[in-house]
């Protein structure tokens, strides 16, 4: 068979246009967040700072697909599964909430499509295992948050603690993390009550919670309703110390707490009070970077931790993409792999919460310059040196 140079010329001009096209391939960053439901005070900064991040990596045009999903499991599920089957995305970004993640790990596990969760609990990437080897986070684990809490209620004279949390993992972490970091401390946790994210009434819990005399109270939950438990603590006349988890970092747990929040005590990520660190906080311009562009966008005094926790998210995207191109292009397993790899291998890179260092067997990569002590003082954060 003699193949004639006409049809070469041709077959090598069809193979450079599909090359040229690849090439140019778009990357496709799939969202899930909880802008509507009870954790929508989280899941609206996250969203809003989708819209911050850049446009092209690389010289790669990206496209963000956002969904909404309304602080429900399923339905975070149900958004996992459509960005990964029907949109092809290269990434997932999300959930808000640790119960939403958890519930994410096996759609991205079984596509193999890496995922990066704005939700806290150590349980989204620990392990390292088959699964969760597709997985990374941004939010400080519990365990690091807990420690700065027992640590601040040792140094003030506290003996024993009253605890209340979410009635799911969240709550739960909590418990398991802050018990472990008590104990080290010499803390005595006199009390263990839950409430749901949706509840109205805490009276029952509340009861037992000044029943039990304690010097502190911790409160383990995220956003607005973390804020029900001590307006009933207020109400009963409790005296002592109450603490929050860093699951409350935003204005919105101001405005709902109001007055009865004034004096509490929470571990956060340094941008929260980034304008009052000093200038030698090895966090100090990354994080006053992040509250400037999103202040820019939605007015001064409007920035959160949590949408900083997905800010980072970008970041390592950001840092992962020109490394994956090397490898293989967009829309392709071979990608996603890539992409999956050059997060493992991320070095010393600041984001608005801390400086991330991962690796094969710490999908999370922070230290102790990710956490800061802050107290709410005239409706205010206010850094603890």
């Amino acid at each position: 068979m003699i193949i004639k140079p006409r049809f070469i010329r041709s077959t090598l001009a069809l193979a450079a246009v599909l090359s040229a096209g690849l090439a140019h391939a778009d990357i496709t960053v799939g969202v899930t967040v909880s802008a509507t439901g009870p954790a929508a005070s989280l899941g609206i900064p996250e969203k809003n700072t989708i819209a911050l991040m850049p446009q092209t990596i690389a010289g790669q045009k990206v496209n963000y697909i956002v969904l909404d999903d309304a602080s429900d499991t399923t339905k975070a599920v149900g958004n996992t599964r459509r960005l990964i089957t029907e949109d092809k995305v290269d990434i997932v970004l999300g959930s808000t909430t640790t119960p939403n993640s958890l519930a994410m790990i096996d759609v991205v596990a079984e596509s193999q499509t890496p995922m990066i969760s704005m939700a806290a609990s150590a349980r989204i990437v620990e392990p390292v295992d088959a699964k969760k080897r597709w997985v990374f986070k941004t939010p400080q684990n519990d365990i690091m948050m807990s420690l700065a809490i027992a640590s601040h209620m040792a140094d003030s004279g506290i003996k024993t603690v009253a605890f209340i949390g979410f009635a799911d993992a969240y709550g739960e972490g909590w418990f398991q993390e802050f018990s472990k970091a008590a104990g080290l401390k010499g803390l005595q946790v006199v009390a263990n009550e839950r409430y749901n994210r949706n509840d109205t009434s805490v009276t029952a819990q509340v009861l037992k919670l000044v029943g039990a005399k304690a010097d502190a109270v911790l409160i383990a939950g995220s956003g607005t309703p973390a804020a029900l438990p001590q307006a009933g603590l207020v109400e009963r006349g409790y005296a002592g110390k109450v603490y929050q988890t860093h699951g409350v970092a935003n204005n919105d747990f101001l405005r709902v707490g109001g007055k009865n929040v004034e004096g509490t005590f929470l571990p956060s990520g340094p941008v929260l009070v980034a304008e009052q660190l000093p200038a030698s906080h090895p966090l100090k311009k990354s994080a006053t970077d992040y509250v400037v562009r999103y202040e820019a966008a939605h007015g001064k005094g409007s920035v959160s931790t949590f949408g900083a926790h997905a800010w980072d998210a970008g970041l390592l995207m950001a840092a992962a993409v020109p490394v994956a191109l090397k490898k293989a292009q967009p829309g392709t397993p071979a990608f996603r792999v890539a992409l999956r790899d050059a997060l493992e291998q991320i070095k010393e890179l600041p984001g608005a919460h801390g400086i991330f260092n991962m690796s094969p067997g710490d999908h999370l990569g922070l230290d102790q310059r990710a956490r800061v002590m802050v107290k709410i003082d005239k409706g205010a954060w206010k850094y603890q040196p």
